[in-house]
């Protein structure tokens, strides 16, 4: 299928390359980009031949935020018009963050307001020198609790720095952004997407079941699971990790001391 917001491409087996598409606009949100991220996101679940997601934009930002263009028209929206188009905005990223298999977000430059929610939808996220992310919305007369980002913010940089990011608005630029645990790490710019392709490769050496439920876990216990709750579901996912095929081929492939190759 094609989309008219971003591209897809499989450069390596397993890997699929999501870029955002309107290097004219920063790669800008618009409505339209909601609604396909929300339709890949539902192909994905279904997608045996893919077992890392990366997402990144064309040009020289990751994502703008929203599309300032159509920003103009959201005050004469009134209350219902708004709320149908944040909650479809929200369910995109939700189905981005729930996508099954891991997504790494390789960004290549600025990611703001609802970029910097996309970017923070990804398990993990690599940068160059340029990146930088700010909650750009509390800078318009929005707030800066939007798509994910009040939830997320907290839990990944702790919520006295949340706090400073949301109220005031500023850049985090990329050093900055890697010390405080917004990016991974941060490398040179022609090596981001290798960098990203040798994770994902690191990752696909193992099973994607096992992947897969390694995620569900790791989401659920961010979600808030007691340690009670979260024991269970850890019970459940190793049995039903061995209930496939990838659990014997891993632990002989282990015992002789050799990567698997896993079918998918």
């Amino acid at each position: 299928m094609n989309y008219s917001t971003f591209k897809i491409d499989q450069p390596k087996a397993g890997v699929m390359l999501v870029t955002l598409d309107r290097p004219e606009r920063l790669n800008a949100m618009t409505e339209a980009m909601f609604d396909e991220l929300q339709n890949l996101a539902d192909r994905l679940r279904g997608a045996a031949d893919t077992r890392v997601v990366i997402l990144t934009g064309a040009g020289r930002a990751f994502c703008a935020g929203y599309d300032l263009d159509d920003a103009d028209a959201l005050s004469r929206l009134g209350a219902r018009g708004m709320y149908t188009l944040q909650s479809k905005a929200a369910r995109a990223l939700e189905a981005v963050r729930s996508i099954p298999q891991p997504v790494i977000a390789a960004v290549n430059g600025a990611a703001s307001g609802g970029g910097l929610s996309l970017a923070l939808a990804a398990d993990m996220r690599f940068g160059v020198p340029i990146t930088r992310f700010n909650a750009a919305f509390v800078r318009i007369g929005l707030t800066a609790g939007d798509l994910g980002a009040s939830w997320h913010l907290p839990r990944i940089v702790g919520p006295g720095i949340a706090a400073e990011l949301m109220f005031t608005g500023r850049f985090v630029e990329a050093e900055e952004a890697a010390r405080l645990g917004l990016l991974n790490r941060v490398v040179p710019t022609a090596e981001l997407l290798p960098e990203c392709f040798n994770v994902a490769e690191q990752i696909c050496v193992n099973s994607p079941f096992g992947v897969q439920l390694s995620k569900s876990a790791l989401q659920a216990n961010l979600d808030g699971l007691s340690l009670r709750s979260a024991l269970e579901l850890e019970n459940r996912g190793q049995a039903l990790a061995t209930r496939g095929n990838d659990m014997p081929e891993a632990l002989a492939a282990f015992k002789e001391r050799r990567a698997p190759q896993f079918g998918g």
